[in-house]
């Protein structure tokens, strides 16, 4: 199936991105198929080898979404996410995996509309990427 081979694996913030997905969901938004919504209570709870797993297990991209910086539950954990998730991309690119397979971006509870911008534009990055070729990082 074309949508399984092109996988998103997307980590949404419980507090505002959830939230937004779900305001998205309800008003019927067009949102990709192939994004897979893991929830997690913050951003900056994303740990590098979460984002590499996800690569390892057939991922072709990986989304992370949080609280706008400034509006985190956790006071800086999004500031945590931007940190960890640019020196992610960093390592990505020496192992050849590119730099827009990995998007972190911000979505309010409100932000419906936003999820589903984020996510489409998401779906088209890795559309035009192509799925990720096998992984033997760690195996």
């Amino acid at each position: 199936m074309k949508d399984e081979k092109l996988a998103i694996v997307t980590f949404l913030c419980n507090w505002c991105s959830y939230e937004g997905a779900d305001k998205a969901g309800n008003a019927r938004l067009n949102c990709p198929s192939n994004i897979r919504i893991i929830r997690v209570m913050c951003s900056g709870r994303i740990e590098p080898q979460f984002v590499i797993q996800a690569f390892i297990d057939g991922a072709s991209g990986v989304l992370i979404l949080g609280c706008h910086p400034g509006d985190c539950h956790y006071k800086k954990g999004n500031y945590k996410a931007i940190r960890r998730i640019s020196l992610l991309k960093k390592m990505l690119r020496q192992f050849g995996i590119e730099q827009d397979r990995v998007r972190l971006d911000w979505v309010s509870a409100s932000e419906g509309e936003r999820f589903a911008k984020v996510a489409n534009e998401m779906a088209e990055t890795i559309e035009q990427l192509g799925p990720l070729p096998e992984l033997k990082i760690l195996n």
